[in-house]
């Protein structure tokens, strides 16, 4: 049982790694909003910028990942 509920969380296809990588960049701009309403000016935007760099790296390594047909 318990190995059918781990497949769950294994990233199979190129599909599903762009889909979380989605969900993921529009989570890290959700957060860049706030953190621009947070602090605004140079610091807010600084900010803002991060967070969907971070998904970039992510992004990379979950596809890099699912091409070489492994997940660590």
């Amino acid at each position: 049982m318990w190995t059918k509920l781990s497949r769950l969380f294994i990233i199979k296809t190129k599909f599903e790694a762009f889909l979380i990588i989605y969900g993921l960049g529009l989570g890290a701009v959700e957060r860049g909003v706030h953190y621009v309403q947070q602090y605004p000016g140079f610091g807010g935007w600084l900010l803002f910028s991060v967070c969907p760099i971070a998904v970039f790296m992510a992004g990379a390594r979950i596809l890099d990942s699912v091409e070489r047909g492994r997940v660590d």
